[in-house]
């Protein structure tokens, strides 16, 4: 049985195997193999939905969590976290836009968007594992 006290370690192993698909997703397409491509990016998608409901569930539950690390951490941990939110509201259109357009194959399109979308969408996943560990394990 999944306790709430567990959802942020889901959060964060989600966020990183998120990760995992991207990157191995854009490996693939360097390779010219788009079938597995194709695979990574809607398991990278359907990994980060499932954060997303996770994520909402914790914090319907749970409210906010205090950051309380003190000295030179503190200001790292909120630059960190202010990047993260940020481009984290950002990456849902933004990774909304670059799926639409590979499933209506306008491929030209969907390569100029995901030039975008991959770092930070990358940086969104890796901060989110980053923001975890700094806020329940230090």
């Amino acid at each position: 049985m999944i306790l709430i006290s567990d959802l942020p370690t889901i959060n964060a192993i989600l966020n990183g195997i998120s990760a995992l698909f991207l990157i191995a997703g854009f490996f693939f397409i360097k390779q010219k193999n788009v079938t597995a491509h194709k695979t990574c990016m809607l398991m990278a998608f359907m990994t980060s939905i499932l954060f997303l409901i996770s994520y909402l569930t914790y914090h319907y539950h749970v409210g906010s969590v205090r950051f309380t690390g003190q000295g030179w951490i503190r200001p790292v941990y909120f630059t960190i976290l202010i990047s993260h939110t940020t481009l984290a509201a950002g990456i849902v259109p933004l990774a909304l836009i670059t799926l639409y357009r590979a499933w209506k194959e306008q491929f030209i399109k969907h390569r100029k968007i995901a030039r975008w979308t991959l770092p930070i969408w990358l940086y969104v996943s890796v901060t989110g594992v980053i923001v975890y560990w700094m806020l329940y394990k230090l």
